[in-house]
C-alpha cells in the first residue's frame, strides 16, 4: 500500500492543490480510487515515465481498486476495466486502462481527448479478479484547456 501511495504522489507531486481532488467509491468489498486531469498538468519526467503525451487537450484517467482489509487502508487488486468517455452531444470514446504495477500497487491509466469546458460522462465496468458481480463506476467531470 504504501508503494501505491508513493506511485501517487509521484504521479501529482507537481500538480496544483485544484487538480489533486482524488475521488473514491465504496462498493461494499471494494473501494475505488479515480481521478482525471489534463496530461499537461504532469510534470515532464512522469509523463515520460508513463509513456503519456503532455498535452492540454489530453486528459488521463487514473484508478486504483482495493479490497477493504481491517486495519489497513486495502490491498490493491488486479482488475479488468473497461468502458467509456462521451460529451454531451454524444462523441464517445472507448476506454480500456492499461495497467501499471509498481512493487504492491497495481492501478490503472488511458488517456483520452478533451475540449475546453467541456463535460465528459465516464461509464466504467470494473472487474475484479476473484468478485463474482462487476462494479460500475459513474461520474462527470468537465475539463477546461488552457
Amino acid at each position: 500500500m504504501i508503494r501505491r501511495l508513493c506511485c501517487f504522489a509521484l504521479l501529482w507531486a507537481m500538480l496544483p492543490v485544484a487538480a489533486l481532488a482524488e475521488r473514491a467509491q465504496d462498493f461494499g468489498e471494494y473501494v475505488v480510487h479515480f481521478n482525471a486531469l489534463n496530461t499537461d498538468l504532469i510534470a515532464p519526467s512522469v509523463a515520460s515515465n508513463y509513456g503519456l503525451r503532455r498535452s492540454p487537450y489530453q486528459a488521463l484517467l487514473n484508478m486504483a481498486v482495493l479490497r477493504k482489509v481491517m486495519g489497513t487502508t486495502g490491498e490493491p487488486v488486479v482488475a479488468g476495466v473497461t468502458g467509456t468517455v462521451s460529451n454531451l452531444t454524444g462523441r464517445t470514446q472507448q476506454l480500456s486502462p492499461r495497467e501499471i504495477r509498481e512493487g504492491n500497487a497495481i492501478y490503472y491509466i488511458e488517456t483520452f481527448r478533451v475540449n475546453n469546458e467541456e463535460t465528459l460522462n465516464f461509464d466504467l465496468t470494473i472487474r475484479p479478479q476473484g468478485s463474482e458481480a462487476p462494479l460500475q463506476l459513474r461520474f462527470s467531470q468537465q475539463f477546461f484547456v488552457e
